[in-house]
């Protein structure tokens, strides 16, 4: 009996890791949401995906989901970036704190999302692979 109460916490442990060692699917893009990422990438042409950008100059960050956002760089530059998890509390306007290290924001960088009023987090992701979509020369 008592062997069994020692072991009760380690097979808890065990319970809870496994629940974590499953894959990731992110939720579906509502109809809203699909049509603003849409209207912000109109007449852009996707490139190949990079792992890192320059922090500099200052990007303007649009959150599409909880899991897409885009890092405006200039009216002619927008990457988008699919979040690696969830950051709930994006989409409730939450504000996302990066932690990455160096002048660039690159994939893996851990990410957490807090209400600034009430100083709660209510998520946390990393960074994915940013895609950019740049307007085409005429």
């Amino acid at each position: 009996m008592r062997a069994w109460m020692m072991m009760a916490p380690l097979l808890a442990a065990a319970g809870t890791l496994g629940a974590c060692t499953g894959s990731y699917e992110p939720k579906p893009l509502t109809p809203k949401q699909t049509a603003d990422l849409d209207k912000a990438l109109a007449g852009k042409v996707a490139g190949e995906k990079v792992s890192c950008i320059n922090r500099e100059p200052q990007t303007n960050l649009t959150v599409i989901s909880n899991n897409v956002l885009l890092y405006r760089v200039s009216k002619k530059l927008v990457y988008r970036n699919d979040l690696i998890g969830s950051c709930n509390g994006l989409t409730f306007g939450d504000t996302m704190i990066v932690r990455s290290f160096g002048s660039q924001l690159c994939r893996g960088d851990f990410t957490t999302t807090a209400n600034l009023q009430t100083g709660m987090t209510s998520g946390a992701c990393a960074l994915g692979d940013f895609t950019p979509y740049r307007t085409p020369k005429p």
